[in-house]
């Protein structure tokens, strides 16, 4: 009978540690036998976006924030302490009354009950712990429960889990762009060093893994920038439920912290009206390159438009008839008007066969600036003019000129894209960094 005690415990011991380990991830550079060494630590802090009346981007649509006064049975929260909270302690046993140690509770996962009132009138938040099975509380200090849950205060320690599992679900192997340029990456495997490390804006990179950061920015992003097998992570805010922070807390430093200020989401759909009126004057970019009608050399041409790419939205013409418009829009550098077809309607919803995942515009436009490349006032004003000039990369000269009629490779590592023009040939040269070199015609 002992034995299968002995068992029975060992077993529920090994599937809580199972149920942590699952949220601690780690970036590959450091394994299990490294030696902690001396790094820096994450600062404390990581903001949260502001509320607005835009249509929803892929953060106010799938993470919802959740007020302490609107908790339900079920919330999962890991004990994530800080180093103030080493010396102050969080939660009692709810059996004994007795203050725990969050030390001793570190990585532990608290389910959330209900709340309830003391003998002596305070609230306690309570919880059933996962790991081991014994029931805690969070005592309010001193003042109304509306106050404080209004508060935003929250529970310390608590780091919020249903928004690690929910990120889980939608991001996983899914393609994102940096959008600034600091990121960290672990240097110990048994402990919080982590060492900033620098990734220039705009590098695609792909989701590998998804555990939980720190109290403030919950949702720790793993992801591996394919062309070189480098991984690198942010811990982010999400929701903002149980973070601790003040909206004007999420700025400055804390700025790089907000999902949004740290990645753009490739996949997935925006939230998209119906109301064609509350696109008209917007500023879009482009998720995908996509093949987009522009009116040169007096006729109306395909052009492949490279992903990122900046518009803003002049007109929308509904087709009689039909579920698809024409979106006519003037692209940000160049000033050049293209024309798309495209459906405001959920692919679900059109019921055709043979709609493309590109022809929904919450899939292939995101709302906001397209933060492009960075280049010269000389080359954005050869873009505005059509011309290509010395220097230019293949994605500037996509926007001035267009996707070539033909790519052929040439001696030395040069690459010459050739477009046909009425009566010769129009050839641009680049060189190995893909950079154009020269331009001629024949």
């Amino acid at each position: 009978m002992k034995r299968l005690l002995l068992t029975a415990v060992m077993a529920c011991a090994m599937l809580a540690v199972m149920a942590q380990d699952s949220y601690i991830v780690k970036t590959k550079n450091v394994k299990p036998a490294d030696k902690p060494t001396a790094a820096a630590t994450l600062a404390d802090g990581t903001p949260a976006e502001s509320e607005s009346g835009e249509p929803q981007n892929f953060v106010t649509k799938n993470f919802k924030y959740r007020s302490m006064c609107d908790w339900t049975e079920g919330m999962k929260f890991m004990v994530i302490p800080e180093k103030y909270d080493l010396i102050v302690n969080t939660f009692r046993d709810a059996a004994t009354g007795k203050e725990v140690g969050n030390g001793k509770l570190r990585h532990h996962i608290m389910i959330y009950k209900n709340r309830s009132v003391g003998a002596d009138g305070r609230v306690h938040i309570n919880f059933l712990c996962q790991d081991d099975s014994r029931a805690y509380y969070f005592e309010l200090p001193n003042g109304s429960f509306e106050d404080y849950c209004y508060g935003k205060l929250g529970v310390p320690t608590l780091a919020y889990l249903d928004d690690v599992d929910k990120a889980r679900e939608l991001l996983v192997g899914q393609t994102l762009i940096t959008r600034q340029p600091i990121f960290y990456i672990d240097t110990q495997y048994e402990g919080d060093g982590v060492e900033e490390v620098r990734i220039p804006e705009n590098t695609e990179v792909i989701v590998r893994s998804i555990g939980v950061g720190t109290r403030k920015y919950p949702v720790k992003i793993i992801v591996e920038n394919p062309q070189t097998g480098e991984e690198f992570f942010q811990n982010v805010v999400l929701s903002r439920t149980n973070n601790g922070m003040r909206d004007e807390e999420l700025i400055m430093d804390n700025k790089k912290f907000v999902f949004l200020n740290s990645f753009e989401v490739l996949t997935g759909t925006e939230y998209v009206s119906r109301n064609f009126r509350d696109y008209i004057g917007k500023t879009i970019f482009t998720k995908y390159a996509t093949e987009m009608e522009s009116k040169g050399d007096g006729r109306m041409r395909t052009v492949k438009v490279p992903r990122l790419t900046e518009f803003v939205i002049d007109a929308i013409a509904p087709h009689s008839g039909s579920h698809f418009v024409t979106m006519t829009l003037t692209e940000a550098e160049s000033r050049r008007i293209y024309t798309k077809e495209i459906t405001f309607l959920n692919i679900e919803e059109t019921g055709e066969i043979g709609i493309k995942k590109e022809d929904y515009f919450g899939y292939l436009f995101g709302l906001g600036e397209g933060k492009l490349r960075s280049s010269t006032p000389e080359t954005r004003a050869a873009i505005r003019q059509g011309r290509v000039i010395i220097g230019m990369t293949e994605d500037e000269v996509e926007l001035a000129m267009g996707e070539p009629d033909n790519v052929v490779q040439a001696s030395n590592g040069r690459v010459d894209w050739i477009y046909k023009r009425t009566k010769k040939l129009l050839i641009v040269q680049f060189n190995k960094q893909r950079k154009v070199q020269g331009v001629k015609t024949q």
